[in-house]
């Protein structure tokens, strides 16, 4: 597949493409990167680094264009690449295209793939590279236009059945996720679905979970909520508010290490219905993009059900869009009809459910390391 990918600026998709090729050639795949922000630096030696989208408009955009031109040249007949770009900038100049479309056109991408990653963690990574004044807000703005823009490419470029969001994982690996997306396309698709903010003090049911979510990553190209948290920072900060804090602290994965991160509670707060609206848009994308979804619902103590009202909206909206909409149903108590009337099918437990698909013929004739 050739791919573009992109995603706003502090998403740090070259370190994050790069482990993608590392693992492609991991698996025997052949798979090439290019990156449009480095190629132009390559080309303007007199720009320093972090500095270049501080460049009159004029010199960017033919920058651009010659360094999308040698792309274009150099992945000719190259049936795997990933090209490393953007949709939009938006700047000190305002906010302006990334492409032009008669190149994005030449590129002939059969895939095009919007990275994405928990806000606070883009504005770390954002202000660490460059000298620039952007709040949470800011970004959460641009996160949506990078998001519309990739997919309007998409559509323009006739592959709008292969456009994808994709998050990069705060602290859990996604790149197995990206290689599927772009060498293994066989792989099904696959929404999981499970309770969240009302599970956290409950490490059991948490187990349970992760446990569902790793088996379906194993045999799906799986698209999980889960790998965008922003409504667990939100709860941190409400409750830091409340505690008269003025920062709460945040993990991130920095090559692979853990560290913590210190973030404005205020800034918070002020993208509350951002983050909410976020959340309700972008899970139902993650759900129109996937072949099928695939919910647990565990027992809660006292023997209820552990289904929220987000899981029963996803499973609704999953069945109301014409996808297969499977149940892992824990609890003692039946399910409703709401759950028995919508879903294709209803496992007691999850290793019945990866049975009955590898019996239906759903996991590719390959083993997780593509032999």
């Amino acid at each position: 597949m050739r791919a573009i990918v992109t995603g706003q600026v502090g998403m740090d998709k070259k370190e994050y493409l790069q482990a993608v090729v590392r693992l492609a050639g991991e698996r025997g795949e052949t798979l090439a990167g290019y990156h449009v922000g480095d190629m132009m630096y390559g080309e303007a030696r007199d720009v320093r680094p972090g500095r270049i989208l501080d460049l009159p408009l004029s010199r960017l955009n033919s920058l651009r264009r010659s360094v999308i031109k040698d792309v274009i040249s150099q992945s000719a007949g190259q049936p795997n690449i990933i090209v490393n770009t953007h949709a939009t900038f938006r700047w000190r100049h305002g906010l302006f295209s990334a492409f032009d479309f008669d190149q994005a056109k030449a590129l002939e991408p059969d895939t095009l793939i919007c990275l994405l990653d928990n806000i606070e963690v883009v504005h770390h990574r954002l202000h660490g590279e460059h000298a620039i004044d952007a709040t949470l807000k800011d970004l959460m703005v641009w996160r949506e236009e990078e998001i519309m823009a990739t997919e309007l490419l998409a559509q323009a470029l006739g592959c709008s059945n292969q456009f994808y969001i994709l998050a990069r994982g705060r602290l859990i690996d996604t790149t197995e996720t990206c290689f599927r997306l772009v060498c293994r396309p066989q792989y099904r698709k696959v929404y999981p679905s499970f309770p969240m903010t009302h599970v956290v003090n409950m490490p059991d049911i948490q187990a349970e979970i992760d446990n569902f979510r790793g088996e379906l990553a194993k045999h799906f190209i799986a698209f999980d909520p889960g790998d965008v948290d922003e409504k667990l920072l939100l709860d941190s900060a409400l409750a830091a508010s409340r505690d008269g804090r003025d920062f709460i602290e945040a993990e991130m994965a920095v090559h692979g290490q853990r560290r913590t991160i210190r973030v404005p509670v205020r800034q918070v707060t002020d993208i509350a219905g951002d983050i909410d609206g976020q959340i309700y848009m972008r899970d139902f994308k993650l759900i129109d993009q996937s072949d099928m979804i695939v919910s647990l619902v565990p027992e809660l103590p006292g023997g209820l059900p552990g289904l929220s009202s987000g899981v029963e909206r996803e499973l609704q909206h999953a069945f109301e869009h014409g996808k297969e909409v499977y149940v892992v149903w824990k609890p003692r108590k039946a399910p409703s009809p709401f759950i028995t009337e919508t879903a294709t099918k209803v496992f007691k437990t999850t290793d019945k459910a990866l049975s009955y698909f590898e019996e239906q013929g759903m996991f590719p004739q390959m083993n997780l390391f593509g032999h």
